[in-house]
């Protein structure tokens, strides 16, 4: 993987910082168990939904949906957004079941409440404002 991701993207940039240029300051990039377990222990303790793109940083759909999460995260901070790696987090994407990407799984109180799959622009934002309005 490495190796593709220097050759798209030189070696100047490393995964987060190419995922902070293609989602925005309010999507959390999540590379370790560590983040993850710490982003979804601060939103159950926030009351927030956690929504979470598993994804990757040189996938065509997802960098083409990456502009409009952003946008979406900024939008709504009622919500957590995270982006986690598929490539870096292979085993746990697994253990999501996780068939394509870009999915999104929309979690409360560390369960999953809703799933989202592709980089549908326009079914996206109508889903996310959905899991919004529901925890007004």
């Amino acid at each position: 993987f490495l190796r593709i991701f220097k050759c798209l993207y030189g070696d100047s940039k490393d995964e987060e910082e190419l995922y902070s240029e293609l989602t925005g300051k309010n999507v959390h990039i999540i590379t370790t168990m560590q983040s993850w377990e710490e982003k979804l222990t601060e939103a159950t303790r926030d009351g927030k939904i956690l929504v979470a793109n598993f994804s990757t940083p040189w996938s065509g759909p997802c960098r083409s949906i990456a502009p409009t999460y952003g946008e979406l995260a900024d939008k709504y901070p009622s919500l957590m957004f995270l982006t986690v790696d598929v490539d870096t987090l292979a085993e746990f994407s697994t253990s999501w079941e996780i068939s394509a990407t870009p999915t999104f799984f929309f979690i409360k109180e560390g369960r999953q409440v809703d799933k989202f799959v592709g980089a549908d622009k326009v079914q996206l934002p109508k889903k996310i404002a959905a899991v919004a309005n529901a925890t007004r």
